[in-house]
């Protein structure tokens, strides 16, 4: 193209124009000339006309020659360009299609024949010829590029409707080269054995020898299978280095390793269960490895017996997690987690404690106990609590409260505690991890340098990012069960825990455990037992647990309504235009949970906020927290709940719906 419009190829006179110019000028000169000639003299201006008609002559016949000239360039600029039109079009790698008006095919270029082979296509529509890619046609969006899969190639398609024209790029190339770049990716994860020391502490040497290779081997021949690489870094911690093409086998595969050890040592009486936590798709090596440690962090805080995948800014996905997890915590654990509480308050000017929002027996009981703690460490405490949102039974123990004027003073508004806190408070959120879900989010970011966790819930994705201390044990019933062990570290010349402090949180142990008849170990009723000699009520818990009539008789609508997806699991889902008291909500889901056949209950209700919420139970079988924390929520294993904003409770009956018939899949969770 450049030789085509070079200085050499143009005419002459494209390149002499100034020449035309001088000629018009000599010839206006020309004629001045003659007429000054005859005024001069006639025989003299006779022959300069003369001379000048010759010169006229020449000049028409110059400017013949241009135009013939100009003709003949221009016919074969025309001719050179159509016949490279006609170049392209036939030999140009993109295809093209033409379609008339009635959508059948006027021209297709030589390139995309290649891929019809010998059939026909003119006057045909697309559908006759080709039904896929007329699927990829008619779901294109026009007037843009749109990668597209077609005969065992990537194409780029663009469709144009005003010229009826449509137009495939073969990629398939730099597709195949940036699919490999995917493929490779590295993947960094860590293998974590759970109990591996509670497990072995009653084994012999040789059987601890035996597990270790059994649980090797098995590893080493999982890592084979998916191309994977295998580093045994401890007795109980291992190191993995994959691509990202072995992590979706082995997501694919929904890490089947998992209950191919743990179902094996069950049968030999050593029941071992791994976690793991997996990290993608950042290119740098350290905060890939430290992501991955994250997720094994993140995994087992939720209870251990899971895989956690993530990637940075991304949303967690889950695997395992479907049993209940094993009771290994140890008084050696509680000890020091005691000890380290009481340094940190030690080096507090004050203590701030708060639950979640809708307080119940536990996460009340939890902040009396913590506060008892603090009492008898010398340092002064806050409970932060809104009263306006309290439920029947949490009304009672405060009503109560007013014969302990000491504790009752404790008990302040979250806008009281903003007040109060300086740099050097310290904040501890029992009962919870989620700050969302705080009675005070604000108290919570005024003092998130110095947050101190104790709970008994399995660790969500929102999680604080510099916690001073955590003790999250999903073994254990409730957070007061967890409390209860600190006291017997503490000073025993401090004031002792009194009767309305013990009664409340052995209420609190008595509701999370659902009469001592879910998620109870033998810690459950040590802990029962010391709470009891230390003066608690049970006829006092009974009066804390009573509930109105109104509450009675909302509960018994409820469990009208029931009905049951996939056989085993019950569902509720309460009128729209009418508000569920959450306590209410919760209690019908317990109930479902006593009718035969019954593994797991569902109970949707509006709210009195305007959100709709969900509160579920199940019997242990069934893992109700993943189903929670797919609808942005969460809990236990068999307790967890979820409130969801802008939808119609038939809206979120349906996602729930779709949720559970899907649950053989990992949930992810939505923040």
């Amino acid at each position: 193209m450049n030789k085509l419009f070079s200085r050499a190829n143009v005419p002459e006179f494209l390149q002499n124009r100034r020449l035309r110019g001088i000629a018009m000028m000599t010839a206006i000169l020309a004629i001045l000339g003659i007429v000054l000639s005859f005024l001069l003299n006639w025989i003299f201006g006779i022959v300069v006309l003369v001379l000048v008609g010759i010169a006229t002559l020449i000049a028409f016949n110059t400017m013949a020659e241009i135009g013939a000239d100009t003709t003949q360039y221009i016919s074969d600029l025309s001719f050179r360009i159509q016949q490279g039109e006609q170049e392209a079009l036939l030999r140009m790698p993109p295809g093209v299609i033409i379609l008339g008006e009635n959508d059948q095919i006027e021209w297709v270029n030589p390139y995309l024949q290649h891929y019809f082979g010998d059939q026909d296509v003119l006057n045909r529509t697309i559908g006759a010829v080709d039904t896929d890619l007329a699927k990829l046609v008619e779901g294109a969006e026009p007037q843009t590029m749109t990668t597209v899969k077609w005969r065992d190639k990537r194409f780029t398609m663009y469709v144009q409707p005003d010229f009826h024209a449509i137009y495939l790029y073969d990629i398939t190339h730099y597709q195949l080269i940036q699919e490999q770049y995917d493929n490779e990716k590295i993947a960094i994860g860590q293998i974590f054995l759970d109990n591996y020391d509670e497990v072995t502490q009653s084994m012999t040497d040789q059987d601890i020898s035996n597990l270790r290779n059994y649980v090797t081997n098995e590893l080493s021949a999982w890592v084979q299978q998916f191309d994977m690489y295998l580093k045994q870094l401890d007795d109980d911690h291992y190191f993995i280095l994959a691509y990202a093409k072995s992590l979706a086998g082995i997501e694919a595969d929904k890490f089947k390793i998992l209950d191919t050890i743990r179902e094996s040592t069950s049968k030999q009486n050593f029941p071992l269960t791994l976690s793991m936590g997996i990290a993608y798709g950042d290119p740098n090596l350290n905060k890939l490895a430290d992501q991955a440690q994250s997720n094994l962090d993140l995994a087992l805080g939720r209870g251990g017996d899971q895989v956690v995948v993530k990637a940075a800014d991304q949303e967690a996905r889950y695997y395992g997690g479907k049993t209940n997890p094993m009771e290994k915590r140890t008084r050696v654990r509680a000890r020091m987690i005691s000890q380290a509480l009481q340094e940190l308050m030690n080096e507090s000017d004050q203590i701030f404690v708060q639950g979640h929002t809708q307080p119940d027996m536990d996460s009340l009981g939890a902040c009396l106990g913590i506060r008892r703690i603090a009492k008898m460490n010398n340092k002064k405490a806050w409970i932060v609590l809104d009263k306006e949102t309290v439920h029947s039974d949490v009304q009672r123990l405060l009503d109560n409260l007013k014969e302990y004027p000491d504790v009752d003073a404790a008990i302040i508004s979250p806008e009281e505690a903003l007040e109060k806190a300086t740099d050097q408070s310290m904040l501890l959120m029992v009962d919870h991890s989620k700050s969302s879900i705080s009675i005070s989010s604000e108290l919570y970011h005024r003092l998130e340098n110095r947050v101190m966790i104790i709970d008994h819930h399995r660790r969500g994705e929102e999680f604080p990012e510099n916690p001073l201390l955590v003790y999250i044990e999903p073994y254990a019933s409730s957070t007061c069960e967890l409390i209860t062990e600190m006291f017997e570290y503490q000073s025993q010349e401090g004031e002792p825990i009194n009767k309305l402090e013990a009664t409340a949180m052995l209420t609190g142990i008595f509701v999370d455990t659902k009469h001592f008849s879910l998620r109870t170990g033998t810690r459950t009723f040590d802990a029962a037992s010391y709470l009891r000699s230390a003066g608690a009520d049970a006829i006092q818990m009974q009066q804390y647990m009573k509930e109105n009539v109104d509450s009675y008789l909302q509960r018994n609508h409820l469990i009208e309504m029931v009905e049951f997806v996939n056989e085993d699991m019950a569902l509720i889902a309460g009128e729209e235009d009418q508000t569920y008291d959450p306590v209410t909500a919760a209690q019908a889901a317990d109930d479902l949970l006593n009718m035969s056949g019954v593994d797991a209950s569902f109970v949707i209700t509006r709210r009195a906020d305007g959100r709709v919420g969900i509160s579920a139970r199940s019997l242990g079988e069934i893992n109700v927290q993943l189903s929670m924390e797919a609808m942005g929520g969460g809990g236990h294993l068999s307790n967890a709940a979820t409130q969801i904003s802008d939808k119609t409770v038939a809206e979120v009956k349906q996602q729930l719906i779709d949720i559970l018939n899907h649950s053989d899949e990992p949930e992810e969770t939505t923040t």
